[in-house]
């Protein structure tokens, strides 16, 4: 019944059960259309997840996307199927993004790996990076919208220093001493402004080499802009200084609403910060406490040998050959076994709790000494690390090793 209602197929047949179906089905059918509009009638992006054509230039972390391989894959193929409804332009971002990358990928070569071992399901970070400079002017492929931001902070740097009639006739009026004095002065005091602000958040350089220009300079520049954006089909003719204009006012009108914006995510960002300092202060607090009961553990271990003896521990010595019948030691490397009894370890305590020095000797003679901290071995030990090094040769199997010490020096 679902399916033809979905279809809008009717049952064949005259009988009254069948009429009343077929009615039935009609009635359903438009309840689905009704349905399935809805659910297509969505924001647009922009407003959904907040963003406009000055997010970019206010985000200091670059978005970062979670998505499987398979996705990836899937999202590939269904923007290549789809792309002439999706972006019949030629010269649109996402047609040209997808003549860069070419025809979607098999899962293998995505991944680089066999066909056995690729896993589908495997998720990737994607840092979403702008392909296309925003402020890139470059004869062979504008971007107008970057192009059209750049003009408008002109033209508000020209009205702030000339004033005239019209736009028109400010930018074909020759500018006056006083006029470049005091446009020079003002691109002075943003600079003074954009020193002091954070790098993240500093201006866009194509907008700080602008700033550099001279009164005239912007001027022409502005009337080259004005062309090209016409070209593109940003502005029309005859009257794009009037349009740019009333884009200016529109922004202008809505700096309260931006502002807004960016003080809630402001609001956001102070209390993600705050949230952060307490995370960060109870985890320290929790490593004191560790910190405190691996000392008084320490303490623990050694009372008992203290309080009948006042006197320092004794070194103890092992051979190499001993040390390798009880499984301390695995091997040495560069040294054969038969050798093993020429080797003797010294374990000494040290003068901190927890803490000792291993001293090797070769005939007799000291090679080399390794401090030796029992907190690493248990550390070793969590982790799951079953042989360390000892003097870039000796392979300790570090459970014995700590059985060893518990044994001889904590009296466990």
């Amino acid at each position: 019944m679902l399916q033809h209602a979905a279809a809008n197929k009717h049952f064949h047949g005259d009988g009254y059960h069948v009429r009343a179906l077929n009615q039935y089905i009609s009635q359903t059918h438009s309840r689905f259309r009704k349905f399935l509009v809805c659910v297509c009638d969505v924001p647009e992006p922009e407003d959904r997840f907040n963003m406009d054509e000055y997010s970019e230039l206010l985000i200091v972390n670059k978005p970062v996307v979670y998505i499987s391989v398979s996705e990836l894959l899937n999202t590939h193929t269904l923007l290549l199927d789809h792309q002439e409804v999706l972006c019949p332009d030629p010269s649109n971002p996402l047609r040209l993004l997808l003549n860069d990358l070419g025809p979607a990928p098999t899962l293998q070569e995505l991944t680089g790996e066999s066909s056995s071992s690729a896993d589908p399901g495997s998720e990737v970070s994607l840092t979403l990076t702008n392909k296309f400079d925003i402020f890139n002017e470059s004869e062979d492929r504008p971007d107008a919208r970057g192009l059209l931001l750049s003009t408008k902070q002109l033209i508000i740097d020209v009205i702030r220093t000339q004033s005239g009639d019209s736009l028109t006739d400010m930018l074909r009026t020759s500018v006056s001493h006083d006029q470049e004095v005091c446009h020079d002065w003002l691109m002075q005091r943003r600079a003074r402004q954009d020193a002091r602000t954070p790098d993240k958040m500093k201006r866009n350089e194509s907008l700080v080499a602008n700033g550099n220009l001279s009164l005239e300079e912007k001027k022409r520049k502005i009337l080259r802009c004005l062309r090209r954006l016409e070209g593109l089909g940003v502005l029309r003719a005859p009257h794009p200084e009037n349009q740019i204009l009333q884009m200016i006012a529109k922004d202008i009108r809505q700096q309260r609403v931006h502002r807004q914006r960016r003080g809630a995510e402001l609001q956001k960002l102070r209390q993600t910060l705050s949230s952060l300092q307490d995370k960060s202060s109870f985890h320290s607090q929790q490593v004191d406490y560790y910190r405190h009961y691996i000392t008084s553990c320490l303490d623990h271990l050694t009372h008992s040998s203290k309080s009948t003896n006042k006197k320092k521990l004794p070194a103890l010595s092992y051979s190499a050959a001993r040390l390798q019948e009880k499984g301390v030691l695995v091997e040495i490397q560069d040294l054969p076994a038969t050798q093993f009894k020429n080797v003797v370890f010294d374990i000494v305590p040290g003068p901190e709790k927890g803490t000792f020095n291993v001293k090797a000797r070769f005939l007799g003679i000291e090679m080399e000494e390794f401090p030796l901290k029992y907190q690493d071995l248990l550390q070793l030990q969590y982790e799951g690390v079953a042989v360390m090094k000892m003097f870039d040769k000796a392979k300790i199997n570090v459970n014995l090793l700590i059985f060893l010490l518990n044994k001889k020096f904590f009296k466990k």
